[in-house]
């Protein structure tokens, strides 16, 4: 591995690729044409999302390689441009699609070498990030993803290096940009306690990472008193 680059995501950024092909094999061409979880999107939304956000990080990627400015989109309206676009697209060229574009981000990411690892990329919420970051918001979309999918993946299923690291991304920015105010804490393993005042919820990894991320609730997951967990905006 090239010096600096962020070992863990992205190995963990591979194995979420495989879970999610994974899963999308399990997955009828007919049942994505229909609805899933996320609201307004059919199956070929999904892929069309997955595929096209590999292509928008490899674009930080080349970004952090070159030091040329290169934006994830082109546009505020280009990113659910590109989702709309692909989402008429064949099932067929949709999981190509997602393998191939993959490969493209993959091969993006390895041409970083050394500091450039270090520079300063803007992701598509505006943030300026250091170029390690960018496996990472690659990890959270196929893992999580992998969930989204038509009778798809389970959080159980994720590395629980990654769901650590998960659940503390998600923690931050709702503590940060949304102001809710709640820390976790893990019965099923001792990592990860909460540290932070304020409604602590306790359960099982995968569950906290499910309603951080998810906003669902699953019968393991109580707060100190008893109650159900606070009800959760939208993550990202």
């Amino acid at each position: 591995m090239i010096e600096g680059a962020p070992t863990a995501c992205l190995r963990w950024m591979a194995e979420g690729h495989e879970y999610f092909v994974a899963c999308l094999k399990a997955v009828d061409d007919a049942d994505l044409l229909g609805p899933t979880v996320l609201p307004g999107w059919t199956g070929r939304h999904l892929l069309s999302h997955v595929g096209h956000n590999a292509r928008a990080l490899a674009r930080l990627a080349r970004w952090a390689e070159t030091g040329e400015e290169t934006p994830m989109y082109a546009s505020p309206s280009a990113r659910a441009e590109e989702i709309e676009d692909g989402a008429v697209w064949t099932t067929g060229r949709l999981r190509d699609f997602v393998i191939e574009e993959q490969d493209r981000l993959s091969d993006a990411l390895g041409r970083i070498e050394g500091e450039r690892w270090q520079a300063s990329v803007v992701t598509a919420q505006g943030r300026t990030v250091p170029a390690t970051t960018i496996p990472w918001l690659r990890c959270r979309e196929v893992w999580i993803h992998a969930c989204d999918l038509p009778g798809g993946g389970d959080f159980t299923a994720f590395p629980d290096g990654f769901t650590d690291t998960l659940i503390e991304d998600a923690l931050t920015r709702r503590r940060g940009a949304q102001s809710v105010d709640v820390s976790v804490r893990f019965t099923d393993r001792k990592p990860g306690n909460g540290t932070v005042p304020g409604t602590v919820v306790e359960g099982p990894a995968a569950d906290l990472a499910r309603w951080l991320t998810r906003g669902i609730v699953s019968p393991g997951l109580r707060t100190g008193s008893g109650a159900t967990p606070p009800e959760l905006p939208a993550w990202l």
